[in-house]
């Protein structure tokens, strides 16, 4: 069981509101690992939308992502490209 380790800044204009947020909650649950995001102390549940809302990210917020599990570099590589991508949120 693998534990991996990363950082992603929030792109989007709006933050992670309920689109992006909705996004990476699928992308999340793709994966069998536990995935956790971190900001400003709290640490939520990747596969929680509404523990991703409290996290009330903005533009330019720096996320912590933990995984542990068997696929967790994957998961975390799939997170790291859909935050590239923006969550596939087009305004």
């Amino acid at each position: 069981m693998s534990r991996v380790r990363a950082v992603f800044v929030v792109l989007n204009d709006k933050g992670l509101h309920t689109r992006p947020s909705t996004e990476l909650v699928k992308c999340a649950a793709h994966f069998n690992a536990q995935i956790q995001l971190s900001y400003r102390g709290y640490v939520v549940n990747a596969k929680s939308l509404l523990g991703i809302l409290m996290l009330a990210a903005e533009r330019g917020a720096k996320i912590g992502i933990e995984a542990i599990g068997d696929d967790a570099e994957r998961a975390v590589h799939a997170i790291l490209a859909l935050s590239q991508n923006r969550f596939n949120v087009r305004y």
